[in-house]
Order: C-alpha cells, then sequence, then structure tokens
C-alpha cells in the first residue's frame, strides 16, 4: 500500500480527470484502490474508451472488498456507457442494480458518497425511462432524488443536482417545452462553473445549445454547438463530441459536423462502443 502522501496525489489526480479542469490530461495513475478505479473508469468512458472503462467497471463489481457505495456508482456508470450508445432498456437493469445496492432508504449515517451513489442510481433510471419513451416515469424518479437531494449539503452533491437539471431539461426537450428545459440546462451550466469541471459545463452547455433550438434564430444554437464541439475536441471527450456534431449538423450545413460525427463513431467503435443502431 503506498504511503498516505502518495495516496492523496493518485486521488487528487484522478478527481482532476474526472471531476475537474483536466479531463483529457495525460496519463491516469495505476491504483487498486476501488473508488479511485472507478474514477478511471470516469475518465476513460468521457474520453471514449469503453472496453478500458468496463474492465474497471467490471473488476468492482464482481465482488470483493468493495463497499457498497463503489459497488453502485460503479454499476450507475457502466448503465451511462450504455446510454450513450442508445442502449437505455438495457441500462436500466444495470441502474436498478445500482439502487438495489444501497438502497432507496434515507439511513446513511452521514456517508456522502452512500447519498451519491443513491441519487446516481435514480436519476440514471430516470434517464433510462426517458430513453425508453416513459416521460411520467422519469419525472417521478427525478423526484425521489430530489428527495435525497435536499436532504444533503448542496456543495458536496454538486454533481448529483447537475445531473438532475441534466435529466430534468432532456424531459423537457422531450415534451417540446424549450423554455423550462433552458433553464434546467442553465442552472446545471452555472453549478458546473463554479465546480470547475470541464466536463460537466461542456454537456451542460450542449444542452443549453439543444434548448435553444426552439427559439426562431438557429444562429445562437450553432454557435454554442460549434464552441461545445471545439471544447470536446481540445479536451478529448469523444462522446460529447459525437454528440456536439449530432446537434450541429441538426441546425446548420457546416460540412464539419459530419466529418467530426463520422470519426467519432469510428473512434467509439475502435475502442469498444457499440451504437444501437
Amino acid at each position: 500500500m503506498p504511503d498516505s502522501s502518495h495516496r492523496s496525489e493518485v486521488t487528487t489526480s484522478l478527481n482532476h480527470a474526472a471531476f475537474g479542469a483536466g479531463p483529457g490530461a495525460g496519463p491516469l495513475a495505476d491504483t487498486d484502490v476501488p473508488v479511485e478505479r472507478w474514477m478511471r473508469a470516469v475518465v476513460w468512458g468521457a474520453r471514449g474508451h469503453y472496453s478500458r472503462a468496463r474492465a474497471e467497471l467490471e473488476a468492482l463489481t464482481r465482488g470483493g472488498d468493495v463497499e457498497p457505495a463503489v459497488v453502485s456508482l460503479a454499476w450507475s456508470t457502466q448503465a451511462s456507457l450504455l446510454r450513450q450508445l442508445g442502449w437505455h432498456r438495457v441500462a436500466s437493469g444495470f441502474d436498478g442494480r445500482a439502487l438495489a445496492v444501497v438502497g432507496t432508504g434515507s439511513g446513511d449515517g452521514g456517508d456522502v458518497l452512500l447519498r451519491e451513489a443513491r441519487c446516481d442510481a435514480l436519476t440514471g433510471l430516470a434517464a433510462d425511462a426517458l430513453g425508453c419513451g416513459r416521460l411520467a416515469l422519469g419525472r417521478r424518479l427525478l423526484q425521489r432524488c430530489g428527495e435525497h437531494l435536499d436532504e444533503g449539503v448542496a456543495d458536496r452533491l454538486w454533481r448529483q443536482r447537475i445531473r438532475t437539471h441534466w435529466v430534468s431539461a432532456e424531459l423537457f426537450l422531450a415534451g417540446g417545452d424549450f423554455a423550462s428545459a433552458r433553464r434546467h440546462a442553465d442552472t446545471a451550466a452555472e453549478i458546473s462553473e463554479a465546480s470547475g469541471s470541464v466536463r460537466h459545463h461542456v454537456k451542460s452547455d450542449l444542452l443549453r445549445s439543444a434548448a435553444m433550438t426552439g427559439d426562431p434564430d438557429s444562429g445562437p444554437a450553432a454557435r454554442l454547438a460549434a464552441d461545445v464541439l471545439d471544447r470536446c475536441d481540445r479536451h478529448g471527450l469523444i462522446p460529447l463530441k459525437w454528440a456536439a456534431a449530432m446537434l450541429l449538423g441538426g441546425v446548420t450545413s457546416d460540412s464539419r459536423a459530419q466529418v467530426a460525427r463520422e470519426e467519432c463513431e469510428a473512434l467509439i467503435r475502435a475502442r469498444g462502443g457499440r451504437f444501437r443502431i
């Protein structure tokens, strides 16, 4: 076991890559600590390295000396990877396992990681329901997640709050309410900017752009989508770059959108991702 000072450096570097300002910054530190392995998987997934992410996550859910919160987070992250590729129904099974590990009660004894895991599972299930066309179920699941968020400390659960606003925005987009979607996307962008997470801010801006497509003038949506595409490219966020290219291609005739989409699809497939199309 490395000494505590080295362990702190490893945790800090992985947290910086997963949830901070350096999502595409260089190689990832090796580790056998479960929560750090989960963070490695988050980064691999954000970069579109699906096979590497799955290998880390499957090791955490296979059994052994891994605390329930981390096991749950690993299941939820596997579900997230599936959703990115269109497998919402399959993802719901993984999110269900994530919730089963940590339960739905509030008796967590102040364990923040356990509360994070519970919220991630509920938000994931809401996103799965949305992807399957069950909008009312998605809203109910978000309400349940909100109850747990209300019990927590806001600055410790910033990621969960952002995710809730993301799925809320997506639900409103699916229902054609662009104004409400924009409010949730704007709030997610504000929280993510304050948190310092590049990846979360990029995705929040992607949703802001999607919400802007309801405006008569498509120019602002197109400009923001192009900016998101550039930032994804700069930070190596391949799945988000693919989504940004899809959005940009839908609101403009910009030829680079199709080129970027095809490049991302090829990379994702080469790295172990399989689209449900």
